[in-house]
Parts: C-alpha cells; structure tokens; sequence
C-alpha cells in the first residue's frame, strides 16, 4: 500500500491484476440526486476505465449540480449486471484518514500531544523514544513496512506475505496487530525517526495500538463510538479478522503465477489483518462521501487540527500530492485549486476518496478486477487525472 508513483503502479496492479446526510453535516443545500442525473460526462470517463481493463467501477459525485451517482462495467467477471451504486468494497489505505482521524481526536481531548514520543505508551515493542504520534501519521518514523520495505535501489526487503500464491494460501489467515509491529521493530529502522518520508503500513498499525492503549476500548468500538455512530456511518466497519462482505457489492478477483500457470480467483471473502488498521476497512461511496465532507468541513476536529493535519511533506511528492496527517494535498493547478484525499487498495478493490477543503464537492469511487489479459496499469494515471478533473475543474 505504498502511495509513491512506483507505489501506484503496485496498487493498482494489485486492483487490476489481481445527498440529505451529507447535506446535514455540512450544512450545505444540495439538489437531489435526480436534479444532477444528467452526467453523461462522468459516465463515459468512468467507462475508460473499464476500457482500460478493470473490471467494474462505480462513482459518486457531489457537485454544485447536486449529487450523482453511477456504474460501469460488470459485477461479476462474465456477467452483464453492472456493479451496485450502493455497494460494498474494500476501501484499502483510505482506512488511513480513518485512524488518523481517531487519534487526532485523542489529540484534541488531550490525551497524547501531537509531538509526544509513543514508546512509553508501547513499551513492549522497544520503539525507537524519538518516534512522536505526528511522525506515525505522517510516515516520518523509520520504521521498517511490515508488508515489505521498498528500497531506493529498487529492491524489496520482503515483509509478510500480500502477494502471489503465497498470499492466496493464506488469504484467511489470522494477524495480530501486535505480530505485525514485531515483526517491524525487528528489521532495521529504514532511516532515523524524523530525518526523512517513506510510506509504511506499520505507522498506522502502531497508532492502532496506541488508540487502544489510551481508551482502554478495542479499535473498532472506538473508531464505531466516536465517528461511524455520529455519522450514521451504517455501512461502514473495520473487519478485524472477519473475511465477509456485506452485501450488495461486486466481486473483487486476484491474478497470480500458480507454477507457471496464471489463475484467476475470486478474492471478495479475505481475511484483512494482514494490513489491519492501515487498510481493513469495508465502506460504501455514499458513507465515504459523508465522512470525507464532514471531516474537511469541520465537523470532526478542531480547525487547529485541521491545519496540522493539512500540512505536507516536502519529501512526500506522489501522484496524490503531498502527505499531511493521514491524508494527501494536491494542487490540481489554475482554475481548479486544492483538493484533500486518500485513495487505496486491498487486493481485488481500488477505493478514491476526494474533497475540497470545505467538504462541499467529493468524488467517492470503487474500481474492481477485469480483463486479467488487459493490464490497466499504465492508462491508470491519465484515467484519473481526467476524472477528478471532469469533478473539480469542470473540464
């Protein structure tokens, strides 16, 4: 779940291969759904990306046009039935912001500070003392990513297993969030803590302990107590080890070597706790929609935090932006201006998630497996360029 441009390029293969509420929360007056049904725009950009070779792909749009809601593609590879607009999928590193979000709420009631060291909250794991909550957020720890670590000559120092056969034998085993930072802490830091900015899953899995340690609750009893409830977020969960997935939604497929043989399975049921807190979560486009908006808006911290959490790091350059706390910032140029969001993957599901500093117009999507022949990787960078461009530029 590495988001540098190289980083995409595995994300995508990985998916490839492999608006009353909301108006409520911002205070904003949006037009109905049907009042914006006319966007024949939209739909034939989300249709380039199945001609691109994913397999289905839904969008919802909120716009000074009112709210949109769209498919394209099939639920079921060999199927004719496009995907659900109100189904389910794996939303991947977007889980992120979600536990960001969490901890800076922590943040906020003072419970840790935000430049406060996190070993002595964790001391079973022997962290390195100059760790702070910020440099979990913001992917400045040095600590080693525990689903492999990409290095600057272009190996990987592997991790556990999230890819190939390997993965899919043990695509319903059971992680600990605890195993996954051991086996972190037991590499070799990847820099000093501060000195520099990499992506690694591990931050987001120690701030998931770090949030239990100061509630006392579980993860998923907190982040349902302090932001699914209050958002009447219904189909929105954090799985833990649960492989299920609610229904409606469209199938999630997986490519993979088998001796050779290349294979095509259906990965909707999997086990998420291989990546945990960092990118387990189950959503719909219209709950992201209403979270996305609400956060930006204002509604879930304090502006003070909304600063903090909006602040790059010069060294985080991706095709997102630049990474704040648990999120990317990037500047779509003259005319279209600033857009906040967090995408990513679980294999078999690509999740997007975008909105304007105020939380007044989003973009929520899912994109799922095709064409195992067609590879969609390098038409995926222009592909969605073009999209969030049609949605904040209005080109």
């Amino acid at each position: 779940m590495r988001t540098s441009l190289r980083g995409t390029k595995n994300i995508v293969r990985r998916v490839g291969a492999a608006a009353l509420a909301a108006a409520l929360l911002t205070g904003l007056t949006v037009p109905t759904a049907s009042a914006a049904s006319a966007r024949p725009d939209l739909q034939r950009t989300m249709q380039e990306f199945v001609d691109a070779g994913f397999g289905g792909m839904q969008v919802r749009v909120r716009d000074e046009r009112g709210e949109w809601t769209g498919s394209a593609g099939s639920r079921e590879l060999g199927g004719t039935a496009k995907p659900p607009t109100n189904g389910h999928f794996r939303v991947g590193s977007t889980t992120k912001n979600f536990t960001a979000t969490l901890v800076l709420q922590l943040v906020a009631e003072g419970r840790i500070g935000l430049d406060t060291p996190v070993a002595g909250f964790l001391p079973q794991f022997g962290l390195d003392s100059r760790i702070t909550v910020r440099m979990l957020l913001q992917h400045t720890s040095g600590l080693f990513n525990h689903t492999g670590q990409y290095n600057p000559d272009g190996t990987v120092t592997p991790g556990i297993p999230w890819a190939g056969k390997e993965w899919v034998d043990l695509r319903f085993h059971t992680y600990r969030p605890e195993e996954l930072v051991r086996l972190a802490v037991s590499k070799s830091p990847v820099f000093e803590p501060g000195a520099r900015w990499d992506y690694s899953n591990t931050n987001y899995v120690v701030a998931r302990l770090l949030v239990e340690k100061l509630t006392g609750r579980p993860f998923a009893e907190e982040l349902d107590r302090r932001i699914l409830r209050p958002l009447k977020l219904r189909d929105t969960l954090s799985p833990g080890a649960w492989p299920g997935m609610p229904q409606p939604y469209a199938h999630a497929y997986y490519q993979y070597d088998d001796g050779g043989q290349r294979k095509t399975i259906d990965v909707t049921h999997q086990n998420p706790s291989w990546i945990s807190s960092a990118g387990d979560m189950i959503s719909t486009t219209k709950d992201l929609q209403t979270y996305f908006s609400a956060l930006q808006s204002g509604k879930l911290l304090p502006a003070w935090l909304m600063t903090e959490m909006r602040k790059t790091h010069p060294g985080s350059a991706s095709l997102y932006g630049f990474y704040g706390l648990g999120q990317f910032s990037q500047d779509l140029g003259p005319g279209c201006g600033i857009v906040l969001n967090h995408n990513g993957s679980n294999n078999g599901y690509g999740a997007l998630m975008y909105s304007t500093p105020d939380g007044s117009k989003t973009l929520t999507g899912s994109i799922t497996a095709g064409d195992p022949e067609n590879d969609p990787v390098p038409s995926y960078p222009a592909a969605l360029d073009k999209l969030v461009k049609k949605v904040f530029c209005g080109k």
